[in-house]
């Protein structure tokens, strides 16, 4: 199975978890994260990273990170060069899911799917205006009508 290890800028790697979590309660153990520190310099995020990494324990990983050129990502970008280990920048909770979903997938389909899931979750949403409609007429049931005999 694949793991699944997520590296952002502090607390979104945890917040994302818990939000997979609640959908995946079972992957508890499939799911690393590391919360980068604003005050983390570049070596000692590094190493914690992969000391986390080592500890996941999967053959393959797929890392997940926040924003693409930043601190995390380039973090994730040299734990990269570990084999059986892809990263994937720009996370949300519907690419998190779907890596989920597949997690038995190779890497490379799971890869995949997950970018895939990133992009149908993201969609303008209309809003219905309110409509102007007539009050509900009156019911034509006997029970209504106390003035009959």
């Amino acid at each position: 199975m694949t793991g699944l290890f997520i590296i952002a800028h502090a607390p979104l790697a945890s917040a994302l978890r818990e939000a997979a979590l609640h959908t995946f309660p079972e992957a508890a153990l499939d799911v690393a994260v590391f919360d980068v520190p604003a005050t983390a310099s570049a070596e000692s995020a590094l190493a914690d990273a992969a000391a986390r990494l080592a500890a996941l324990g999967t053959p393959e990983t797929l890392i997940l990170t926040d924003v693409f050129g930043a601190t995390p990502c380039n973090i994730a970008r040299q734990l990269a060069e570990h084999p059986g280990v892809r990263v994937v920048a720009g996370v949300n909770v519907s690419m998190l899911w779907r890596a989920l979903n597949y997690r038995q997938k190779p890497l490379d389909e799971m890869v995949a799917l997950a970018l895939a899931g990133a992009a149908q979750g993201v969609m303008p949403v209309g809003v219905t205006r309110p409509q102007n409609q007539a009050q509900k007429p009156a019911s034509h049931d006997s029970i209504d009508r106390h003035h009959q005999q």
